[in-house]
């Protein structure tokens, strides 16, 4: 679809192009989810290997606690596989009304904003996660306490945590838009390192154990993100400003 055909479609044309694209989402997201129900079972097992490594036990209270276990975890696969087909048809539903650099910068936030989500999902597995559960299990030693974990309360902190971090993650492309957009400036991003030095310490607080291992584990890659993200957008800007200054030479 080009421009002119853009400038032409009546609104009930958007609402029609909007609803089979939404349709096709769906479509896509049911037929993951069962797809997902055949290997909902061996996700499950990857994930509680990771707590038995630490001697974690695993029971369901409720009859029905373990099958919807399987469900969540089927829904979530079933996410991830349909995301870069969502995406993809935002992408198509928009990419008629951008302009060459819009579409540019559009495309490289979803392609870069998957990337980051993934690597945020897979700093949790292997740094994040074993360094939790092995001091979480660790409280009961010495005590008359057994750990016997509800397998629905195990699989939900897990996924809470590769959720968090996943958008954590998000941070150096959230603030490439957003510099980019005009919406905000790297001046106000360097003078509110401070502050934002404390609230991303009182996050990590808030999302660890109480121990200031897990603690710095989470806050210093949220720090750093914070800064590669004011480097980043500092190149961008430093790469924009030289092209408006040959653009103006040229036209002289």
């Amino acid at each position: 679809m080009n421009r002119q055909t853009e400038k032409n479609m009546t609104l009930s044309g958007h609402l029609r192009e909007l609803r089979n694209r939404v349709v096709i989402c769906i479509v896509c997201l049911v037929a993951s989810f069962l797809a997902g129900l055949n290997f909902a079972e061996d996700i499950v097992d990857v994930l509680t290997d990771i707590g038995t490594t630490y001697g974690y036990t695993y029971v369901f209270i409720s009859p029905q606690e373990l099958l919807l276990q399987y469900f969540s975890v089927a829904m979530l696969a079933a996410v991830c596989i349909t995301l870069p087909v969502i995406l993809y048809q935002i992408w198509a539903f928009v990419q008629p009304g951008l302009k060459k650099n819009e579409n540019i910068l559009f495309l490289s936030a979803l392609f870069f904003g998957l990337i980051c989500f993934i690597v945020g999902v897979m700093f949790a597995y292997k740094i994040m996660l074993p360094f939790m559960l092995r001091f979480l299990i660790g409280l009961s030693e010495g005590s008359n306490i057994t750990a016997a974990v509800s397998v629905q309360n195990y699989i939900g902190f897990l996924l809470t945590i590769f959720v968090i971090m996943g958008v954590v993650f998000e941070l150096p492309v959230i603030a490439v838009l957003l510099t980019q957009l005009g919406l905000v400036k790297i001046s106000w991003m360097k003078k509110g390192r401070k502050f934002i030095i404390v609230i991303i310490f009182l996050i990590a607080a808030f999302i660890t154990p109480p121990d200031i291992v897990s603690q710095v584990m989470v806050a210093f890659p949220m720090i750093g993100l914070y800064e590669l993200s004011i480097i980043i957008c500092a190149f961008l800007q430093k790469i924009r400003r030289k092209k408006r200054t040959e653009e103006g030479t040229d036209e002289m």
